[in-house]
């Protein structure tokens, strides 16, 4: 096995849960003209069909993405293809597919994300103009952190499948005579996976789920959102390429790109031949998906991400690192914070004791700080995806009397760019306007009788909305107990005192598991077995 090595490296990691990085994030410890051609491979996809797809049987050629920083379409098209097609074409690669030892899969699947690494810059070019994310941002979370997560999936996909052995001799002693009985088992895939990406995050989100059917024995038809599709159609490409390289359908993996007019989501997840449905996206359409008979579904919807402020020791350093937290992307991210819960007496500082507002304005003046700090602010912030996130938040505004951050922010390289500084709004815990999620760039300071009611709370919108994340600030140790096990008992994982360069938007692979699988903000996790030993069953045969 060729990648014996790195996958008993990566094994090790996950055991340990400790740092791992297989593909680093600093592009500096890439190719020094990485950079150059990255960018010049984006400009020569623009206004162009894309190079790269197997495209035979096409139904002519779609691409609908725009630009957050350019706000101008890209132009780049896509071969089209009907569901049917699709479907027929992973269910024949599957035949093949499936007969492949799960050493080779894996050392076939770690060459593919190999391939990928030699075109981080232009992932990251292709991201950073498809979702709104700043180029360091697009350039880490579509090119290593993804990598990363896809090889999370292959590592311990290899372990459950190679766990038990293949065949054995089973003996038992009858007295005078022994019981001899010859038995294999196997690993058997169900057959055709469906991945559903979103328009943030198209490629981290997706392939992990990707791999996972792959080094199952799946094969994977991968949807993007029509408003994300260059990033994930880099990566099909190099995929298919390894594949037709090494004598293998490249139909294993294929893009089903559609449009917003015409989606064809719905058509893919209910065909008879899919089996298996990863999802990324808004909680209705992922309870549909949830609720479609005979199919092995694994989802990521919303949640309603809380930080609880009890007590602290620096309030500057605290409310810079949750104004990071907020404007990372403009909130555009599942696992940014939404709701800050306060005591309605306020906080205590080793500086003394700060009242509500004073923690409201406190946080708004640190976010402001960092949003016109012409070094920082553009490029933390990113643009916003697309018109309906701002324009919820906008609507949220106006409908609530609250109004906009004072902070006046341009792009200094894209003028255009769709920008918008996040907004710190106090409400009290009796409105409502916290308790659903607003996808974007705002923030709930919740006022709330004391430290145990705002744990409560928390925990209550983890269990009934769903939660990520969940980042807790005191300096008491029998409250932050009280945080753990509460919040744990709904499922969601804490953060405790985050200053400096942790945030909570951030997990890491080999090590944080992302969601949890126990409250509505989905049912799966990456990278837990249960990711990997749903997407396939294990059959034994004797024989006498």
């Amino acid at each position: 096995m060729k990648h014996k090595e790195r996958i008993e490296r990566a094994l090790s990691a996950l055991q340990e849960r400790t740092y791992y990085a297989p593909y680093p994030e600093n592009p500096r410890a890439y190719a020094e003209d990485g950079d150059a051609i990255g960018k010049e491979a984006f400009q020569k996809q623009l206004s162009n069909p894309f190079v790269g797809l197997v495209d035979e049987g096409n139904l002519g050629y779609i691409g609908e993405e725009v630009s957050p920083y350019m706000m101008v379409g890209l132009g780049v098209q896509y071969p089209k293809f009907s569901s049917e097609i699709l479907v027929n074409r992973a269910q024949t690669a599957h035949n093949e597919w499936k007969k492949l030892s799960v050493e080779n899969r894996a050392d076939l699947l770690i060459d593919m994300l190999d391939a990928v690494s030699n075109r981080f810059f232009e992932l990251g070019y292709a991201t950073m103009h498809t979702t709104g994310q700043s180029f360091i941002m697009s350039f880490q979370a579509s090119g290593p952190h993804a990598n990363d997560r896809a090889m999370e999936s292959v590592a311990l996909g290899f372990h459950e499948l190679t766990r038990y052995s293949s065949q054995v001799d089973w003996v038992k002693n009858m007295g005078k005579f022994d019981l001899t009985i010859k038995k294999n088992f196997k690993p058997v895939s169900k057959g055709v996976g469906l991945v559903i990406g979103c328009s943030t995050f198209p490629t981290w989100n997706t392939v992990p789920g990707v791999f996972a059917n792959l080094i199952a024995g799946n094969t994977a038809i991968i949807k993007p959102h029509p408003k994300s599709v260059l990033p994930i159609a880099i990566v099909v490409a190099e995929m298919q390429k390894v594949l037709t390289q090494n004598g293998l359908s490249p139909y294993t993996v294929q893009l089903a790109v559609d449009t917003t007019a015409e989606p064809i989501t719905k058509e893919l997840a209910k065909h008879s031949l899919v089996k298996l449905i990863d999802y990324t996206g808004g909680s209705t359409f992922g309870e549909y998906i949830e609720s479609l008979p005979g199919k092995t579904v694994f989802t990521e919807k919303a949640g309603v991400n809380s930080v609880i402020l009890e007590s602290i020791n620096d309030s500057k350093s605290v409310f810079g690192n949750l104004a990071f937290s907020f404007s990372l992307y403009s909130g555009q991210m599942c696992t940014a914070p939404q709701n800050i819960f306060v005591p309605a007496e306020g906080i205590t500082t080793a500086e003394g004791q700060l009242s509500f507002d004073e923690v409201v304005n406190g946080l708004s003046a640190a976010v402001k700080g960092l949003a016109e700090n012409p070094k920082m602010g553009a490029f933390v912030m990113g643009a916003i995806q697309n018109d309906t996130t701002r324009n919820r938040v906008k609507d949220t505004l106006n409908k609530n009397g609250g109004t906009e951050l004072s902070a006046e922010v341009t792009h200094p390289e894209f003028p255009d760019a769709r920008l918008q500084t996040p907004t710190v709004m106090g409400v009290d815990a009796a409105s409502n306007i916290w308790r659903e999620e607003c996808f974007g760039p705002i923030v709930f300071v919740v006022k709330t009788k004391d430290a145990e009611s705002a744990l409560q709370l928390a925990a209550n919108m983890a269990s009934s909305k769903g939660a990520i994340t969940c980042l807790c600030y005191s300096t008491n140790e029998d409250y932050m107990q009280k945080v753990e096990e509460d919040m744990n008992a709904v499922f969601t994982p804490v953060s405790f005192n985050f200053t400096g360069a942790a945030f909570v938007n951030q997990h890491a692979a080999f090590s944080d598991f992302h969601v949890s699988g126990g409250n509505p903000s989905g049912n799966a996790t990456f990278t837990d077995s249960l990711y990997i030993n749903r997407r396939f069953v294990w059959v034994g045969n004797r024989f006498a």
